[in-house]
């Protein structure tokens, strides 16, 4: 999971009227689907959707929920990848895709997690519903206890596999905060996705995620289709150190979902970049320090900004310092002496806590006085001297994005 990073919103900047946008952005691609969306994981950005909030009916995305139960389970302490699952009767004659599990044997949940994600078995996820909860039907109430924990909000599960219920449904908004979930709380079950394969019984069977043999940056999640559903897609890829998720629900066939998949995905990296807005490496100007033994001072953030920018534009981000008071000495290192704003085309994208580098004293009695006699026949400006709140224009000195 992405901690101690403070990350930035900004899709009304990057998204909105152009009229009030000096950068301008192609219109998102036609995607020919019932529903989809397009998300820069780390900042949470949506890049392009349309009816994201429909509720659809998901087929084996489904999936990803019964994983992210599991995947819980096992962070617990509850559940262990080598612990052995008894085969029911019920597992083994659930319809639809196959692991090929058979009743009365065992199997490991290491086992059975791969026939889920890779084989897309509605015979290893009932298996694993029962083990879990008794039987798929109390599972099917621990995934909507996890849904409501996520903000899943148009959201029910009635079974494990994804096999039709009317009352089965998602939408391609929830779907990808569960992905993003999944990939953040979960990053090493998470690489269970991107295996190609799996062989069990003497049976091998290729990841149903295709994607995964034509981009190299793509590294999951999950494929979908029933009747009622349509072809489902969920994709995340990793390019230059953005992550995007995408999800493509009730396409018209395979290749359909494969191809709209593609077109998001390369709108996103073709039209987006995330850059470092500021970081601990970063240097600014000096700032100026009133009745002090020396008359500037540097100052450092302590955490990074991320910042998501039309491709190209991270030259034109600007920086200025808010300062609550007057900088008067004396000032001990690490004192917070303000807050810096970054903002793009006007609008402020992002802010931070600013502190002292080194120490300033305050200055002597006689200094003191050599200042009053200076300042009184300064001839700058009143409105040039710092006063409360005040905000002064910097420039990054040293830049490491």
């Amino acid at each position: 999971m992405i901690r101690n990073t403070s990350v930035v919103l900004i899709v009304c900047l990057l998204l909105g009227n152009a009229a009030q946008s000096q950068t301008i952005l192609p219109e998102p691609p036609n995607i020919e689907a019932s529903g989809f969306i397009l998300m820069e994981a780390e900042t949470g950005t949506i890049l392009a959707e349309h009816n994201s909030h429909e509720q659809l009916p998901p087929a084996s995305l489904t999936k990803i929920m019964t994983s992210y139960v599991v995947a819980s389970e096992l962070a617990s302490g509850r559940m262990s990848m080598d612990e052995m699952v008894d085969i029911s009767v019920t597992a083994w004659k659930t319809e639809g895709s196959q692991m090929f599990i058979r009743e009365g044997t065992e199997v490991s949940i290491a086992d059975l997690l791969r026939g889920v994600i890779i084989q897309s078995g509605n015979d290893a996820s009932v298996a694993i519903a029962e083990h879990v909860s008794g039987d798929e039907h109390e599972f099917s109430k621990l995934m909507n206890r996890y849904a409501a924990q996520l903000g899943l909000e148009n959201t029910f599960f009635t079974n494990a596999s994804g096999l039709p219920h009317p009352k089965h449904l998602t939408t391609a908004y929830d779907t990808l905060i569960l992905t993003k979930a999944l990939i953040e709380n979960f990053p090493d079950h998470y690489k269970i996705y991107s295996e190609p394969e799996f062989t069990y019984n003497g049976i091998t069977q290729p990841n149903r995620n295709r994607l995964l043999y034509l981009e190299d940056s793509v590294d999951g999640v999950k494929t979908g289709h029933t009747k009622e559903a349509g072809y489902c897609l969920v994709a995340s890829a990793v390019r230059d150190n953005m992550r995007l998720i995408s999800v493509v629900m009730g396409a018209k066939g395979d290749d359909a979902r494969n191809r709209e998949t593609r077109k998001l995905l390369s709108y996103g990296y073709r039209n987006f970049e995330l850059k470092v807005g500021a970081n601990p490496d970063f240097e600014f100007d000096s700032l100026k320090v009133h009745n002090g033994v020396e008359s500037e001072i540097g100052f450092r953030v302590r955490e990074e900004i991320k910042t998501l920018l039309p491709r190209g534009s991270a030259t034109e981000l600007q920086y200025s310092i808010e300062i609550p008071r007057s900088l008067e000495a004396p000032i001990a290192t690490g004192d917070k002496i303000g807050t810096l704003n970054i903002s793009f085309e006007d609008e402020n994208i992002g802010s931070t806590a600013v502190y002292a580098e080194h120490d300033v004293a305050k200055i002597g009695f006689w200094g003191g006085i050599f200042n009053g006699i200076k300042s009184w026949f300064s001839t700058v400006p009143e409105e040039k001297l710092i006063e409360s709140p005040h905000s002064i224009d910097v420039q990054v000195k040293v830049e490491d994005s």
